[in-house]
């Protein structure tokens, strides 16, 4: 029988990126994320965050 090893280690979920102040790109990312909550579409939330995180990521 085959298992997996190491054991996989979860961490606790990332809590959700702010917008940076005077950004156009997060604000609009931010509107998105919201209006997702807002109509229970999670997995659409979770994208929104991801975009937020890697455009912090991409910006000097």
């Amino acid at each position: 029988m085959t298992t997996m090893s190491p054991e996989p280690r979860l961490g606790f979920p990332l809590q959700a990126p702010k917008p940076q102040p005077g950004c156009a790109r997060c604000a609009d990312l931010a509107r998105q994320r919201a209006e997702a909550q807002t109509v229970g579409d999670y997995s659409r939330v979770s994208d929104c965050n991801v975009r937020m995180r890697r455009h912090h990521q991409s910006r000097p």
